[in-house]
């Protein structure tokens, strides 16, 4: 693949509007995703509560209301948050400059006027600034060109992540994105379970957090930026994290283990400009769980298969 059709795919996100663009829609949806927090019965490790890339932008799954059901989905190539109803209705709320609020209050009451009237938790998770969302009234900064380009990377992050998970037999996550870290995961479950989490997340309560790890696991995935000021970023780690993790060998060479995170990070831009990114983040991928699985002592032989290919069911001997 040449150069400049790798640009095209893979989008330049060092733009230095990706931060605050990101940030206010991480806290967009969070208000959006707790609408579905709110209706849905919980399932294991919070995958009840996410997002999926959608062919317009971050979409939530069916959220149950009585007799409806409604989906909100953010629309990046339009610029709208869009909440449709199964009876027909749907009502847009544009993406834009303005305080967290003034979307809220337009959520709440878009939902009502639709007939799914829904009470969410008003405050943001895994964040720093918990400032309830009817309170925050400072103008927060978005740009639409930034937010497309960015989910134009989730596109391709999805495709690549969907491939290394069909590599594994065992539990594992979907691919889908938190609203609570604003990040794009996949995790891979050894089967055993894991010692009691200490929790202590940012505004998010411990329960959530110990059963999000009530098991082993080795996770991966991608967020645009991290708290400690690195850049966007794909990231590894294990939990519990195995003796000698943090000085495993992994690739490509760009990848470091950062010790305050506890995870490894490999940056975006390391993707983006490699020869093959699909090649270079797979790399990653497999190296950082294998790692983790060595180490730690996972069957593998039991876990693992040969990667998915369309439209041929996996063989089975």
């Amino acid at each position: 693949m040449t150069p400049g059709a790798t640009s095209q795919i893979w989008p330049d996100l060092s733009s230095p509007r990706l931060g605050p663009t990101a940030e206010t829609l991480q806290l967009w949806t969070q208000i959006a995703g707790k609408v579905r927090l709110a209706r849905t019965p919980w399932i294991n490790h919070s995958w009840h509560v996410t997002f999926h890339v959608s062919a317009r932008g971050l979409a939530t799954p069916l959220i149950p209301h009585g007799a409806v059901a409604l989906e909100l989905e953010f629309d990046l190539v339009a610029g709208d948050l869009v909440i449709r109803v199964s009876d027909g209705g749907e009502r847009r709320i544009r993406l834009e400059p303005g305080s967290l609020a003034g979307f809220h209050a337009a959520v709440m009451d878009g939902l009502t006027a639709l007939g799914v009237a829904t009470t969410i938790v008003p405050t943001p998770n895994e964040m720093a600034d918990a400032t309830p969302f009817p309170l925050d009234t400072r103008r927060r900064s978005y740009d639409a060109d930034v937010a497309r380009d960015y989910w134009r990377a989730l596109v391709q992050i999805d495709r690549v992540l969907n491939r290394f998970r069909s590599r594994f037999l065992g539990k594992s996550s979907p691919v889908h994105l938190f609203w609570g870290g604003f990040d794009m995961a996949v995790t891979r479950f050894s089967g055993r379970r894991a010692p009691l989490h200490p929790g202590g997340v940012p505004h998010l309560p411990d329960d959530v957090t110990r059963e999000a790890y009530s098991h082993e696991v080795s996770s991966a995935g991608f967020w645009p930026g991290g708290a400690g000021g690195e850049g966007p970023s794909f990231y590894a780690y294990a939990y519990p994290t195995p003796e000698g993790f943090a000085s495993a060998a992994v690739s490509p060479p760009q990848a470091r283990f950062d010790p305050e995170l506890g995870e490894f990070l490999l940056p975006y831009d390391a993707v983006r400009t490699a020869p093959d990114p699909d090649a270079a983040l797979l790399s990653f991928l497999q190296s950082t769980y294998e790692a983790a699985a060595d180490l730690a002592g996972w069957d593998r032989a039991a876990l693992e298969c040969e990667e998915g290919l369309p439209g041929r069911p996996r063989r089975v001997k």
